[in-house]
């Protein structure tokens, strides 16, 4: 490419230093790291409150279901439980050990009630 080929280019010299200095740069990568931060936080500690209030109660209902004389249950978040990653339910006993009641998954849901038996 020749200057003959962008005449709007002729006499055009680049000038040695940089329009913005490091300073300014630094501090507008900064800027933009908080902003994408500040967008993705919130959702992610919503998601995460909301998946661990569902957990914990699903993990009631099965625990009152399947173990009934236990004291307590709990939800945990494990990646290496005995179904593999995602939330467990474990039934707690009077001493504080815990039994393994059922796999939430990495979603928990709500368990649907049981319909009710139709006589026809």
């Amino acid at each position: 490419m020749t200057f003959d080929d962008h005449p709007e280019l002729a006499g055009y010299e680049p000038l040695g230093e940089p329009l913005h200095g490091r300073r300014r740069k630094s501090m507008t990568r900064a800027v933009v790291v908080l902003g994408l931060l500040a967008l993705i936080l919130p959702g992610v500690l919503t998601t995460v409150s909301v998946s661990s209030a569902t957990a914990e109660s699903t993990c009631s209902v099965y625990v009152r279901q399947y173990t009934p004389d236990a004291q307590s249950s709990s939800a945990r978040f494990e990646l290496f439980g005995p179904f593999g990653p995602g939330w467990q339910c474990y039934a707690l006993n009077t001493e504080g050990d815990a039994r393994f009641v059922a796999p939430l998954g990495l979603i928990p849901t709500t368990p649907r009630p049981p319909r009710p038996a139709t006589n026809s």
